[in-house]
């Protein structure tokens, strides 16, 4: 079935997130028919969106849903946290919440869930986050209703820690800083996530037009900043020291992102490239907005 020549409604959970927010804008600027959900409907007011387009819901509460997705086509499903508040676990968001909300959908007879998770994500289940998206998947692919997996590897948004070192003045990498990666403007992502919505069953990588290794990523950052090229690489075993170290002596709330993080740059992270906007630019931008605070 060809969605898009259907006038499919779409329905996007965690449209007040960072991803969110870009596919709430790109389904308003293709005209979709489309609604959000959020828990409050304040931010989606002051996108435009009338209160037709507005769900108000709490996915973490199954009952909040009842109805919810009644006449929606297509879930997509963007809930996840990064770093845990309000006494939620990974477990309780980035699994339970979607799971409460494919029960929903297969109630209202959605025909398709698009639900992000992370390149590789299915090779790191051993990590905390990972294995909260990575559960919700397998049972999302048992559930009968069509999917799409969509799998990037890492947003533009992410790259802030190498700019928060460039701030300092110098870049700290783990090893030879030569592991690769294209990360993506989530403007571009949601461009992606549309463009493929005909797509069923499969899960769907993608990365940003520009691949770097992480040494060059953290020579853009110091360059926007107008910042001396200092690059200090730190021997990989201090990596896995502190992996131990948060492990060890820090709850799951606090090492959860660090774990994440740490374990990542080990790897080579590179998808299919898609898009056209530049990291360049993004530091540029923020760099700017940087020196004006």
């Amino acid at each position: 079935m060809k969605l898009r020549e259907n006038n499919p409604t779409v329905l996007v959970a965690g449209s007040t997130g960072y991803l969110g927010g870009h596919i709430v804008k790109e389904l308003k600027r293709r005209s979709f028919n489309f609604k959000a959900m959020a828990r409050k409907p304040e931010k989606l007011q002051a996108h435009g969106l009338q209160p037709e387009q507005i769900v108000v819901a709490q996915p973490t509460e199954a009952e909040s849903l009842s109805g919810c997705l009644k006449d929606v086509d297509v879930l997509i499903s963007t809930i996840g946290i990064t770093r845990q508040k309000d006494g939620l676990t990974y477990m309780d968001v980035d699994y339970q919440a979607n799971a409460n909300l494919l029960e929903e959908a297969k109630r209202a007879g959605v025909k398709k869930f698009v639900y992000i998770s992370v390149l590789n994500g299915d090779q790191h289940r051993n990590l905390k986050i990972l294995q909260a998206k990575e559960k919700f998947v397998d049972l999302l692919k048992g559930s009968g209703v069509d999917y799409i997996v969509v799998r990037p590897n890492g947003f533009y948004s992410d790259m802030g820690d190498f700019l928060d070192m460039a701030r300092q003045g110098r870049v700290y990498l783990f090893g030879d800083g030569k592991k690769r990666l294209n990360p993506i403007h989530g403007a571009d992502l949601a461009n992606a996530i549309l463009d493929e919505l005909d797509r069923a069953n499969t899960d769907l990588d993608v990365g940003g037009p520009d691949i770097f290794t992480q040494e060059e990523i953290g020579q853009l950052a110091l360059a926007a900043l107008s910042k001396p090229e200092k690059i200090t690489h730190l021997p990989d075993w201090t990596r896995k020291l502190m992996l131990f170290f948060l492990r060890t002596f820090t709850s799951q709330k606090y090492y959860g992102p660090y774990e994440f993080f740490l374990t990542m740059m080990a790897y080579d992270q590179v998808a299919p490239r898609y898009g056209e906007r530049r990291l360049r630019n993004h530091f540029t931008t923020e760099a700017d907005r940087i020196k004006k605070s």
